[in-house]
């Protein structure tokens, strides 16, 4: 980017994704590639609470999966959830910075709709876009806690969502026996190859259309509470 097209993009206020360049675009395809080597390998359990043990629902939701384990969550829909219902899509929000690019291209090569956007940037348009997303018939995905933190603790955000759209959230996690855990300040999770995993999906949490601040404000806590207790570091 220009210094001129920054100074515009400062003086109109307005935040533009940042797309991955040519080298950001090969590593984001040798993560997907590296990442089904990964999971052909590991030793898979499900305890699915939610109604995804019923392949011929079409029942849609809003995903919500920790920060430090998006690493599997792509392969987690795409071997439990896809298989319901008719054809189904994903849409997932993820970072506007430049390492958000890398994932963006990741999710793409998945075949799902990246969404840019955080709580910090570009809040507004993605709560919008992943709206319309949702009244288009996706999934949608969300990570509570990121891009930043604090660790395991939600922002409000995905209860907004849920709100606005009606789709119930469906916290997801997983336990993996051998894993290498980085020094982020997620304590981000890569499974070791032929390690068990120990997928949960726990009960789906609705929250009315006419829920207000304080009711929010509960079913975030809530939220907490589900993913902190389906979670085994």
């Amino acid at each position: 980017m220009t210094p001129k097209s920054e100074s515009k993009r400062a003086v109109s206020g307005l935040v533009v994704p940042e797309a991955a360049r040519w080298h950001g675009r090969l590593a984001a395809w040798i993560i997907v590639m590296l990442a089904r080597l990964l999971a052909s390998s590991l030793r898979w359990h499900w305890t699915d609470h939610s109604f995804f043990n019923d392949t011929s629902t079409e029942q849609r939701a809003i995903f919500a999966i920790w920060h430090n384990r998006l690493a599997l969550s792509l392969i987690l829909y795409h071997r439990h959830v896809a298989r319901c219902g008719r054809r189904r899509r994903l849409a997932a929000l993820v970072s506007a910075s430049r390492d958000g690019g890398l994932l963006a291209r990741v999710l793409e090569l998945f075949d799902v709709v990246g969404i840019r956007g955080s709580s910090s940037r570009r809040g507004a348009p993605a709560l919008r876009e992943l709206v319309s997303a949702a009244s288009k018939g996706c999934d949608l995905a969300v990570t509570p806690d990121g891009p930043r933190g604090p660790r395991y603790e939600p922002h409000p955000g995905v209860i907004s969502l849920a709100q606005i759209t009606q789709l119930p959230i469906v916290p997801v996690s997983f336990r993996l026996r051998w894993k290498w855990t980085l020094r982020s300040w997620d304590r981000f999770q890569i499974p070791i190859p032929f390690s068990r995993c120990e997928v949960v999906f726990g009960e789906p949490i609705w929250v009315p259309r006419s829920t207000d601040e304080a009711g929010r404000e509960l079913s975030r806590i809530f939220l907490k509470e589900r993913l902190v207790a389906l979670t085994r570091d």
